[in-house]
């Protein structure tokens, strides 16, 4: 319970009626979920006005609404109009919860690509550290015994600041959360007191839901502009757009490189021969954190994880677990432990042949992931690709190239292209435009599409034809998460000699695309 003069002493607001001081039992921005004595923001989304669903939340018991537009039918409720719902609905929730991310350390990551691997070694340091930690991000919320899927890549601020709540009660002291562009342009971070933020690279993605990529390149900017005196923001100097914000900030700046020797935290003496990389890391600059001093040192680092692209995770993670104060040799030990993250090139069956599953999510992703097949050796590749459903066209065509730039090089004449029906919502559904400029790219490309709308028939065409030493790559985001199970149900059927606890054991501690 909280007075609503309470929840809104941090909001704009431009006009009132009929106001009263109510107790106020909880928030709700979707009518579906309002409880009597809630106050009911109503949110302008893309495909929906939660203006139009105030009659069945006050059917239910809303107490009070906060709207952008005066409603005229709604005279005897207490209406407050405000500029940006969602940026109120952020701060009532910070208040309604009383200021549960001051409470933690808390660290926020953005960037293109990798955001997620970043994020699990970040909390793989910390709890070899033997912290209470807490994670968000795409692939899943968990804290404490609490773990569940994620259908965001950052939740709504009403759920986020909830989550906090939630962590404060199980005593968790750091929380690590990735911080998607979408969230930052609609104010689901807002009111989160982060203490490091983190951006590690920007590439074209979110164009046609953004506008253009300077708005796309702002939004994440946004959380480095945005940090305060006494925060800290780690940054890679080897990417333009990051390394343009070191000025742009009144946080610390911690910098990182891999290609050059600019960074205070460098990478050298790389070893990538195996595929899982071996350097060291030379700190080049003294900085101190609370009581913790760090002088000019080299330091060695073996990641478990393979490829190019995870060095440049772990030396923002390995940034963030020494503003920290985690020790060197904790680090070290964090992240030679660390397995990886489902579905970011993951070897999920590997006998006769392999499938490997990735979520393939956007250009500079797929030219990382295609770079590191490229390296290893296999007879033919069986490529079944998820499109990405409603992402816009410019997503779907800078995918569709990049696959057509690698062909050649991998011996790739065909791609078993799928829909992924049943097993996407209405928000990943993939429209005829996105399907055409898919198809237009392959075609120019002379690259043979066999298209299935189903998920389990693309992936029943690649496994009753994949032969020894083949590598079968499920590949795309949301319409691509149920793949490996599927995959392996099938193989399942198909050999009913193999013993299946060794089969699913990639799966054991999976979230996305189990049920």
């Amino acid at each position: 319970m909280a007075k609503l003069y309470d929840l809104l002493k941090s909001v704009n607001v431009l006009e009132s009626w009929n106001e009263k001081d109510l107790e106020v039992t909880g928030l709700a921005y979707n009518s579906k979920s309002v409880e009597k004595g809630n106050v009911f923001v109503c949110i302008k989304g893309f495909k929906t006005d939660g203006h139009a669903y105030i009659l069945e939340a006050v059917s239910k018991g809303a107490s009070a609404l906060v709207v952008e537009d005066y409603q005229e039918d709604w005279q005897d409720i207490p209406q407050f109009r405000v500029e940006d719902s969602r940026k109120a609905l952020a701060a009532m929730s910070d208040a309604y919860y009383g200021h549960p991310s001051q409470a933690l350390k808390t660290i926020g990551i953005t960037a293109t690509n990798g955001k997620t691997s970043t994020s699990f070694m970040t909390n793989a340091i910390l709890e070899e550290h033997g912290l209470n930690t807490g994670l968000i991000g795409t692939v899943v919320v968990k804290f404490g015994d609490y773990s569940e899927p994620t259908k965001l890549t950052t939740p709504e601020s009403l759920d986020l600041h909830h989550y906090f709540a939630q962590m404060r009660e199980q005593n968790v002291s750091h929380v690590t959360m990735e911080v998607s562009s979408s969230a930052l342009d609609l104010s689901r971070v807002g009111s989160v007191d982060f203490d490091i933020v983190a951006l590690n690279n920007i590439s074209r993605e979110h164009i046609d839901l953004h506008g253009s990529f300077e708005e796309y390149f702002n939004c994440k900017a946004s959380l480095i502009r945005e940090a305060g005196p006494g925060k800290w923001a780690i940054l890679n100097l080897d990417d333009p757009y990051s390394a343009s914000l070191v000025e742009e900030t009144e946080a610390n700046v911690l910098t990182y490189s891999v290609e050059t020797r600019d960074g205070d935290l460098v990478c050298k003496d790389l070893d990538l021969s195996s595929g899982r990389a071996k350097f060291t890391v030379e700190v080049r600059k003294p900085f101190k954190v609370g009581a913790t001093s760090y002088e000019p040192m080299e330091f060695d680092v073996e990641l478990s994880t393979p490829g190019y692209h995870s060095v440049y995770n772990s030396m923002a993670a390995i940034a963030a677990g020494l503003l920290n104060e985690v020790p060197v040799s904790t680090i070290q030990k964090g992240l030679k432990a660390f397995g990886g993250v489902e579905r970011r090139f993951e070897m999920v069956f590997e006998d006769d042949f392999k499938i490997l599953d990735d979520h393939f999510a956007n250009y500079g992703n797929i030219n990382v992931t295609l770079s590191t097949l490229q390296q290893m050796e296999y007879s033919n590749l069986k490529l079944v690709y998820a499109i990405r459903g409603s992402r816009g066209v410019t997503v779907n065509r800078e995918n569709a190239e990049a696959i057509a730039e690698w062909a050649e090089t991998l011996g790739l004449r065909e791609v078993i292209a799928t829909l992924s029906e049943p097993h996407v919502s209405e928000k990943d559904k993939v429209t005829e435009e996105e399907l055409r400029v898919f198809q237009d790219v392959m075609d120019k490309a002379g690259i043979k599409v066999h298209l299935y709308r189903k998920i389990d028939d693309a992936i029943n065409h690649a496994i009753s034809e994949a032969e020894k030493d083949d590598v079968v790559l499920l590949a795309g985001c949301q319409g691509m998460d149920p793949g490996a199970k599927i995959a392996l149900e099938q193989l399942s059927e198909k050999r009913p000699e193999m013993d299946e606890e060794k089969l699913f054991k990639p799966l054991k501690n999976r979230v996305a695309g189990i049920l």
